[in-house]
């Protein structure tokens, strides 16, 4: 039997291979009862306290301390064993690199679990709609600059020359960046949205040739429904190069009409007209005090009215527009006064 174990296999005893093999055997095992034991015992101590703080760290620290636990384990029985100093070397930066993807997935899962509990319930309560659009971009932005971090320190640490890896992805990043310049356009445009707030969610706009109600504000593009019903992807960028008009910020909305008599109207007529037109304005109580009402053109069939009134930003415009206009249709054919329409007398000698 003990010929057995000391035959050489792969350049280590049998012996050699069995009690690696039963050292990584045992952290397996050590590591599951390690996680039966925190989700058993630890979790029913933490619920018992006030604060969720310990909840969120057992929760999120238990994978990868048992992930962790099981890497040791493996790298205790491989480093017993050698295949030459290459495979050696290998396996040692192997290790290095995983363990620190380990440590780096433990601060992702505790700082996005931070975050999830204590910033998301706040952001939510806030009125404002710009951190609710921010905050997945920032949520996304430190989870990915920590995992850079712990992939650069891990390479460090494995003997990789970083600084010259950066080097190269500068140039790289510079080539991508000449590529990618209309996304990057799009998202410093996006930027400049969440800052300025020329618009929010709701607010209907109009921006280079597009009018409709705004659905969804993105860090690369806006959608639109406009009001046909369809759904317009706007990139971010043509808000910094066209002016954008929020509609639904007008204090008034302003509306004109151009009403015409016939010529057979009488002086007497036209001033009844005018004080109609100032009456209904009046009565109407979705109009603001300031109106304007004059005789103001001599057409080639007729006489024109200009009537200008302002409907309140909180009224139904269109509602509003429709019983001004059957007030003054109800009214002038009541009185006989005779809209124009186009008409040519010839005169025959």
């Amino acid at each position: 039997m003990e010929d057995f174990l000391n035959q050489h296999f792969y350049g280590n005893t049998i012996q050699d291979w069995a009690i690696s093999f039963g050292i990584l055997i045992a952290s397996i095992i050590t590591a599951k009862i390690l996680y039966w034991a925190i989700g058993k015992f630890s979790k029913k101590i933490t619920s018992k306290t006030k604060t969720s703080l310990d909840d969120i760290l057992v929760d999120q620290l238990e994978e990868p301390i048992v992930y962790g636990l099981v890497m040791i384990g493996f790298y205790w029985g491989i480093h017993r064993l050698h295949f030459g100093e290459r495979a050696d070397a290998f396996f040692d930066h192997l290790f290095i690199i995983i363990l620190a993807l380990n440590i780096t997935w433990l601060f992702v899962r505790v700082i996005d679990s931070i975050i999830q509990e204590y910033i998301v319930p706040i952001v939510e309560k806030s009125d404002s709609d710009l951190d609710d659009q921010l905050l997945p971009v920032i949520r996304k932005t430190i989870k990915g600059g920590i995992w850079i971090l712990g992939i650069i320190v891990g390479m460090n640490n494995a003997g990789f020359d970083v600084a010259a890896l950066i080097a190269g992805l500068g140039i790289g990043g510079i080539a991508l960046a000449l590529a990618a310049q209309d996304t990057i356009k799009n998202i410093f445009g996006g930027v400049m949205v969440f800052i300025d707030k020329p618009f929010r969610m709701k607010d209907r706009i109009k921006v280079n040739g597009w009018d409709g109600e705004v659905e969804e504000i993105g860090i690369r593009s806006t959608r639109l429904r406009t009001l046909e019903g369809r759904l317009v992807t706007i990139p971010n960028g043509q808000f910094s190069d066209n002016a954008v008009e929020n509609v639904t910020m007008e204090p008034t909305r302003k509306v004109k009409i151009n009403l015409g008599l016939t010529y057979e109207t009488s002086p007497d007529k036209m001033e009844k007209a005018i004080e109609f037109l100032e009456e209904i304005a009046k009565e109407n109580k979705n109009l603001e005090e300031d109106i304007l009402v004059t005789f103001n053109s001599w057409g080639d069939f007729a006489m024109g009215i200009m009537f200008i009134y302002y409907i309140k930003s909180e009224s139904d415009i269109f509602a509003t527009q429709t019983e001004i206009n059957m007030a003054i249709l109800k009214k002038f054919n009541n009185e006989g006064l005779d809209f124009a329409y186009p008409t040519q007398t010839i005169y025959r000698k």
